[in-house]
């Protein structure tokens, strides 16, 4: 994901390689109690000797048994990881949900354009949707390739011809034309649908 760039996330995505789902941790704390078919009897029987030898933890999945050998500070080592583990996911759900991705998500193409449509809303609201905009081109369309800005209305209206290299200066732009805009434009039935068109005509664009 290009807006990631916090060693949260590549920790996130190290869990697996840190044997932290449940079939790791049950391989490393037990081993699974075996079936086998037995011929003579026409059935697969289990073994027996560990009945009441060993803890033994089932897995509701595929209701499989394990043997639970480990001892108590192996098993309490793995419960400091997987709170660990939890605290990251928890710290990434709050950075998802925060800011601009609470709105818009997490732009992950590399060359977008927004299409705004503001249809008649009161004057207030529009800059609310301007601030929710600036908000989104400084926070995440930084972090991404090329973009352009269009506005459905009669007289389809277009920051850039075409989508253009982001930069410092080029978001600065952006961010002034969208504060220029007025407030009310005549729109038409078709501008909407117009304004996408436009937005997909660009070969460049990949949303």
């Amino acid at each position: 994901q290009p807006l990631v760039s916090s060693s949260k996330w590549l920790q996130l995505h190290g869990l697996k390689r840190n044997k932290l789902s449940l079939s790791q941790i049950l391989s490393q704390i037990g081993f699974q109690h075996r079936k086998d078919y037995v011929t003579t009897l026409g059935k697969l029987v289990a073994s027996r000797y560990a009945d009441g030898l060993f803890p033994q933890y089932k897995r509701a999945q595929d209701g499989s048994e394990y043997n639970l050998t480990a001892k108590k500070e192996l098993i309490l080592h793995f419960v400091d990881c997987l709170m660990g583990a939890i605290e990251l996911y928890k710290q990434r759900m709050e950075w998802l949900t925060s800011e601009s991705r609470q709105i818009f998500g997490v732009i992950q193409e590399q060359c977008i354009v927004i299409v705004l449509d503001f249809g008649t809303v009161a004057p207030t609201e529009f800059d609310l949707c301007r601030d929710a905009l600036s908000m989104v081109l400084v926070e995440q369309v930084t972090q991404i390739t090329k973009f352009n800005l269009i506005r459905a209305a009669q007289d389809l209206m277009k920051w850039q011809q075409k989508s253009t290299p982001v930069s410092e200066h080029t978001v600065k732009s952006a961010v002034t034309w969208l504060w220029k805009l007025d407030h009310m434009t005549a729109a038409s039935h078709t501008s909407s649908a117009e304004a996408l068109l436009e937005a997909m005509s660009d070969e460049a664009v990949s949303s």
